[in-house]
């Protein structure tokens, strides 16, 4: 992780605590390999472990190479996504690839120096022997019955296809209804509460409400300090006399029950009374995109005739209409154009009668009322700012602007009221523009139910059918790259896959038998959406993490049987006797090292505290897939391998091709090859470091 510049934060956590189920996968195939080779021949230890590695060395390889090939393109995606898929691949990857060397190299080792064969010897009727004995008739049993279910269905290919068709129908089904998302937002221990009072509220009456605000919000159980702040409001860094802001910082998560989400509901409701509109948010997801959660658009006005009057009817006419569509809640826009202003009108005729210059007479009003900064000085060691300014009584009322005066061209002085003019109205507060366009901020957070990816969705349509011409809507902080993405999920999905299958196509030396690895995906991504959804999660980005990881975890599932049926088929099996002989030898390992991976993922759907919603969203992507992946996998995959290998029979696309995999080339060259010669020199070494100490 250092080499490639990544930190341990909480994805590349994510990958760790996955990485260990990967990890005791490849050796738990390993030692259980051992030990069925050790009961059926009834040799030693050493010499089964030779038999184990040249038969199951290439399987392992092929598992290291297609799981890696797995993780490896994602980690060359740009963009914000692609810094969370980049720490999370190259980690899993690289515990991949050591898992891999382990499993061909130490785990042999330690297998030929400290298992036993005991298979048929007397044992003491110990509790954990009579629990083991008991679990392997079982076992035994459930695995006859497996066999007797795969001799009846995998010549079937109608069933085969038939369960494969359902599942992907279903995987359709799903995806229409489950909520599509970004990044999940997690509980930070903090709120802002956003204060709005009316247009022409004085500061000292939205100071009086933003104190009441503070005193309702320490009483709640689970906050620890709220801090106000009246004429300033944090979404927008707006200021205003009716604007405020409250920054509620709650307790540490093992010092209070309520999560941030209630803690919110409670807020709104002891706060419904007070005379303002109040909305509360919690920070981004990731620090620096946009100043809240949920999320931000900007509302833009394009035409070439700016009315404020007219943008601000608009607004308020789109806010209305996005507040009635129930994926939507707590929207809340500052635009108005409803403050109280005195508006400046200039007769030019009569400013060109007196001889002034309309740009002296404006910068003459600047100085005068918002004043000007013209030089400093020195004096006592201490620095002096000189300002000039009309002085206070001059400019208490604003009709005392009209009683200042301009020098015109002939040196002569012109009071303002000779050609101008002073009306009483009403307009923005403050002038804000994205793009160049006049634009106003809306903010708001997907209401219960709906994800961030419904709420965008929603908008879009209330802007399609209710924005009249020239008014466009843009995206702001994750909402933009949220907005983005499209289908960049189902990009990554084919990616991963395409890479998948080129591994398996070296590997088996065939561009048909690989699909009988890749369409084994389809009940494991089954899965995975149906535990998100049952969960009420929904797929974003860590859900995608989750799915990614599955193509490599049911892929290697599938090798696992396709690797010894291929073995078997050469040695002259039937494809039919191939595929059942496969399922049923790997029946064992497959369902271990899958249900111990499973094992390992129960402590992130239940985690608490912080970056919960995190663990529940990989745990349950990956669960899901690996639970239902699992079951039908060993169901499906070898009536898939009957339907392709079947239709391999008999054909190659090079004359005399040599039809063993690639990987099972490079381990069973010669009897002693270069593997077994490196785990013997492995024992040796370390049986001459015990002799000599």
């Amino acid at each position: 992780m250092n080499s490639f510049g990544i930190s341990i934060n909480l994805i590349t956590l994510f990958a760790l605590v996955l990485a260990i189920g990967i990890v005791v996968d490849n050796a738990i195939v390993v030692v259980e390999a051992v030990h069925v080779k050790m009961e059926e021949e009834n040799i030693s230890p050493y010499a089964a472990v030779k038999k184990v590695v040249q038969e199951i060395s290439g399987a392992i390889i092929a598992i290291t190479l297609v799981m890696s090939s797995v993780f490896i393109p994602v980690a060359f995606m740009t963009g914000p996504v692609g810094v969370l898929y980049r720490q999370f691949s190259l980690t899993m990857a690289s515990a991949i690839v050591i898992s891999g060397f382990v499993a061909l190299t130490l785990t042999p080792v330690l297998c030929a120096m400290l298992l036993k064969n005991t298979h048929g010897m007397p044992k003491r009727k110990t509790p954990i022997n009579l629990f083991l004995n008991w679990f392997n008739k079982t076992f035994d049993r459930v695995t006859g019955k497996y066999e007797k279910l795969l001799v009846a269905i995998v010549n079937r290919r109608t069933l085969t296809f038939g369960i494969l068709i359902v599942f992907a129908f279903g995987i359709m089904g799903i995806n229409k209804v489950l909520p599509a998302g970004f990044i999940p937002n997690e509980d930070q221990g903090q709120i802002y509460a956003i204060i709005q009072t009316p247009p022409g509220t004085t500061l000292e009456r939205t100071n009086e409400i933003s104190k009441k605000l503070q005193m309702i919000a320490k009483k709640i159980e689970g906050v620890s300090s709220v801090t106000s702040l009246a004429g300033y409001e944090i979404l927008t860094e707006g200021r205003g006399s009716n604007a405020g802001t409250c920054l509620i910082n709650l307790k540490d998560w093992s010092d209070r029950k309520q999560n941030v989400k209630e803690i919110i509901l409670e807020l709104e409701e002891k706060s419904k009374d007070l005379p303002a509109n109040i909305e509360y948010f919690e920070p981004p997801a990731v620090p620096g995109y946009g100043t809240s959660d949920g999320f931000s658009l900007r509302l833009l006005d394009k035409g070439s005739n700016v009315d404020y009057q007219e943008f601000d009817k608009v607004n308020t006419e789109f806010v209305q209409a996005l507040s009635k569509r129930k994926e939507l809640s707590g929207l809340f826009s500052f635009y108005s154009a409803k403050y109280p202003q005195y508006e400046i009108f200039i007769d030019n005729n009569l400013a060109m009668q007196k001889g002034v210059s309309l740009g002296e007479a404006m910068e003459n009003l600047n100085i005068m009322v918002g004043s000007t900064y013209e030089q400093g000085f020195i004096r006592f060691n201490n620095y002096y700012k000189v300002y000039t300014q009309s002085a206070p009584e001059f400019r208490r009322q604003p009709s005392d602007i009209l009683n200042m005066y301009i020098k015109n061209e002939h040196g002569e002085m012109v009071p303002y009221s000779a050609f101008m003019t002073i009306k009483k109205t009403q307009g923005p507060n403050e002038i804000a523009r994205y793009n160049l366009y006049i634009s106003s901020l809306i903010n708001g957070v997907p209401a219960q139910g709906y994800s961030s990816g419904d709420a965008i969705e929603a908008i879009k349509e209330v802007a399609k059918t209710t924005l009249p011409r020239g008014y466009d809507i843009a995206w702001e902080g994750i909402s933009y790259d949220e907005s983005k993405r499209g289908n960049e999920a189902l990009y990554i999905f084919l990616v991963v896959i395409f890479f998948v299958y080129l591994i398996l196509s070296a590997q088996y030396e065939s561009f048909i038998l690989p699909m009988a690895v890749l369409l084994s995906i389809f009940p494991g991504v089954f899965g995975s959406f149906l535990l998100l959804k049952a969960m009420h999660l929904s797929n974003d980005v860590y859900a995608q993490v989750g799915l990614i990881m599955l193509v490599g975890l049911l892929g290697k599932n599938a090798v696992l049987i396709v690797e010894f049926a291929v073995q078997k088929q050469n040695q002259g099996a039937t494809v039919l006797e191939a595929a059942i002989t496969g399922a049923k030898a790997r029946f064992r390992p497959i369902l271990m090292t899958s249900f111990a991976f499973i094992a390992g993922l129960i402590p992130l759907v239940l985690a608490k505290g912080p970056g919960a919603v995190g663990n529940h969203t990989i745990g349950a992507s990956a669960l899901g897939g690996m639970l239902f992946g699992t079951i039908f996998g060993v169901i499906v995959v070898p009536g898939l391998y009957y339907i392709f290998a079947k239709l391999q029979e008999g054909r190659s696309l090079i004359k005399n091709e040599d039809l063993n995999p690639l990987t099972e080339d490079f381990v069973e060259s010669r009897e002693d090859s270069a593997l077994i010669k490196l785990i013997k020199n492995i024992i040796k070494s370390i049986r001459r470091d015990k002799n000599e100490n």
